[in-house]
């Protein structure tokens, strides 16, 4: 999907706030410069994510490594590996466990360092008690429940840390109701931002239930022409993609393979785009949200 132009207006904002600490001026005007030099030229044709590891890259030859976000993405793990039993039990004990694991792998969605200026704690867990009462869109769901019944193979793109053990929650659930899935997970290939790698995916237990691979790049999205060898084979040959997160989907949207897309709306962006409130998710099959996509 194309960048819209509130996204190439947020990305250059963040780099000027990223960069405004430094002294050398002379230099902050000359790497501004090359951004929009990025932006221009490429910015009518690709993505927000095949952008954002553009400029990354731009940012470590100018600056060095970007911000380190391992203390946080393991707090965020291991905080929600304390509250996974319990959610289990609640997902269990609904009338159906799939539906209830959808509501949840939504709300978890907020944990996103680049969609969400300030990321606390305190909405996340407002954003979980109150999971179990959203609800689901009847049709895309029982839609998902008859493509699971014809599936074999099932890749599902996770987004970011914390929330990848509601991933692993999710997939267990589906394994359980059908045990014939395939089910092949593909987190990123380098660490950004506060997307989920494999150290994430070793440290929640999620590569002990599912084969795991890396897409082999530091886009924070899925932007399949970088894909390579064997995680662009699973891609084209899965019978059901399963998506979750905005970065995915602003990548991975009209590649024709149609997936399924969990997250929630989180940036002024994606609010005006479906038309609702913030941090409101959204599980739809591509073919069905493509009257909200003007650019």
């Amino acid at each position: 999907m194309q960048a819209n132009s509130m996204c190439i207006a947020c990305m250059l904002g963040k780099q000027e706030k990223q960069i405004r600490p430094f002294s050398d001026e002379h230099k902050k005007s000359d790497y501004m410069h090359r951004v929009l030099e990025v932006l221009y030229r490429h910015g009518r044709l690709e993505s927000a994510p095949w952008l954002a590891e553009q400029i990354d890259q731009l940012y470590e030859s100018f600056w060095g490594k970007t911000e380190d976000y391992s203390q946080i993405k393991h707090r965020y793990n291991q905080l929600l590996l304390q509250k996974e039993s319990e959610i289990v039990r609640q997902i269990r004990g609904a009338e159906d466990p799939i539906e209830e694991s959808i509501k949840y792998v939504c709300a978890a969605n907020y944990i996103d360092f680049s969609a969400v200026e300030h990321v606390t704690e305190q909405t996340f867990e407002r954003l979980l008690e109150k999971a179990g009462s959203e609800t689901v869109p009847r049709d895309e769901y029982l839609a998902f429940r008859k493509d699971l019944e014809s599936a074999k193979r099932v890749v599902y793109l996770t987004d970011n840390c914390g929330e990848i053990v509601l991933d692993k929650v999710f997939i267990r659930f589906l394994k359980e109701s059908c045990p014939y899935l395939q089910i092949t997970v593909i987190v990123r290939g380098k660490d950004v931002i506060n997307d989920a790698t494999m150290e994430d995916a070793r440290e929640v237990g999620l590569t002990d239930l599912v084969p795991c691979v890396g897409n082999d790049n530091g886009a924070p999205g899925t932007v399949l022409k970088r894909f390579r060898g064997q995680t662009r084979r699973l891609l084209l040959d899965a019978d059901l993609v399963i998506s979750k997160g905005q970065g995915n989907f602003e990548s991975l949207y009209g590649e024709g393979l149609n997936p399924y897309y969990l997250f929630l709306c989180k940036c002024e962006l994606f609010v005006r785009r479906f038309g609702l409130e913030q941090y409101k998710s959204v599980f739809a099959k591509e073919t069905s949200i493509q009257r909200f996509i003007t650019g």
